[in-house]
């Protein structure tokens, strides 16, 4: 028995003409840009989707020629201060089309740029606003992060190469530091992020062992992986938590909610582990440093040492040289004295010195008389004499 049947060219152009026959003008329709890609022709291809809180729920291609891109994307961008880009809610007039060999697409004619700032961005804005209003958006800047930031809480996917990364980073770092990092586990996207983020995050509180800093890690994604890292409540507990928190959330072109409430950010991963590193770095060249300025002040103050010394020894030989000089000055002086002094010096000029009997040196006639023996020195001896008589001036 034969079956009826149809070839797929005649199916595919029933489903054409069905298809566009539904919308046979344009029509506007909200999705969001899964992904954009504009070839060097001027063509701009784009994905359009849409989710709900189960995930993804429904897709198509679409298109804007070159005739239109090159007016709706400058335009678009200056309107909204972004360029078309993944992740964006847009709001796009479009001509549904349906080809045998290409299947649905939907032609791109217009972009309403003042929806298409994306629902994501509009929430991402409310949230920053309300953070602002609650005073919460400086709060980690006020805390202090320890002076070498040692013990380290890391919530990550623990398969995820974001924290592969990071750790390898650290571990092999060539000054040999070395850290004590614990994991605590997470989901790093899709709609239960925030949740399980701050559910790890509670955990490190409870710990027993108090830690320096938790770092939030994750290595980039699509901009819808990442829209949780704008979420308020995740925000509003990094800003409030009561340790330093450190991000590393995507690539560098990204630039989320929990990143500006953050005690510090950056942009990957390996960049956070080069910033840890680069503290004990700091340090360890201060600390080099200090050691360097001691040993030189120590060297310095060895070398005053010395010269005072040596300036003191020199003084001290200079004084006593100068006293033994005034002292034998002094002596050759007294030794002068002593010689001037002496009765036979006095006795070689011709002198002579008259003594009594009882050896009494005669300074003079008075009181002595005729009969008395006196006994007269010179240089060369002695005479023993009686005087015969006196005679006075």
């Amino acid at each position: 028995m034969e079956k009826e049947f149809i070839d797929l060219f005649a199916l595919q152009s029933a489903l054409k003409q069905g298809v566009e026959s539904l919308f046979p003008k344009r029509v506007w329709i909200k999705a969001e840009v899964s992904a954009i890609k504009a070839r060097s022709g001027g063509h701009c291809y784009m994905e359009l989707s849409q989710s709900d809180g189960n995930g993804l729920i429904a897709k198509a291609s679409a298109i804007i020629w070159s005739s239109k891109y090159r007016f709706i994307a400058p335009y678009f961008e200056s309107v909204t201060g972004s360029p078309l880009a993944e992740g964006m809610a847009v709001l796009v007039e479009v001509q549904v089309n349906y080809s045998q060999l290409y299947g649905l697409s939907l032609i791109i004619n217009d972009i309403d740029p003042e929806y298409s700032v994306g629902v994501k961005e509009l929430e991402r804005q409310k949230t920053i606003e309300r953070l602002q209003k609650e005073g919460l958006m400086g709060l980690q800047k006020d805390l202090q992060l320890p002076l070498l930031p040692y013990r380290l809480a890391v919530i990550s996917a623990e398969d995820a190469a974001g924290y592969r990364d990071f750790m390898r980073h650290v571990e092999e770092n060539p000054y040999g530091f070395r850290l004590d990092i614990s994991l605590y586990p997470a989901l790093m996207q899709g709609a239960d992020c925030p949740s399980s983020i701050i559910a790890a995050m509670d955990a490190v509180m409870e710990d027993a062992d108090g830690y320096d800093a938790v770092l939030i890690l994750r290595g980039g994604g699509a901009k819808l992986d990442l829209a949780c890292y704008d979420d308020y409540s995740l925000a509003a507990v990094i800003a409030q938590y009561p340790l330093p928190v450190l991000t590393a959330i995507g690539h560098d072109q990204d630039y989320h909610v929990c990143d500006m409430v953050a005690h510090e950010f950056v942009k990957t991963p390996t960049a956070l582990a080069d910033f840890i590193i680069g503290i004990y770095e700091t340090e360890d060249e201060r600390l080099s440093s200090l050691q360097t300025r001691m040993s030189l002040a120590f060297s310095n103050k060895i070398y005053a040492a010395e010269s005072a010394l040596n300036s003191l020894q020199a003084r001290v030989k200079g004084g006593f040289a100068l006293k033994i000089a005034a002292m034998e000055a002094a002596l050759n002086v007294l030794e002068a004295r002593f010689k001037a002094a002496d009765p036979r010096v006095i006795l070689e000029r011709g002198y002579a010195l008259a003594v009594d009997a009882e050896g009494v040196v005669l300074k003079g006639a008075a009181g002595h008389s005729a009969g008395d023996k006196v006994s007269v020195m010179f240089c060369d001896g002695t005479l023993d004499c009686t005087v015969d008589s006196i005679k006075m001036n």
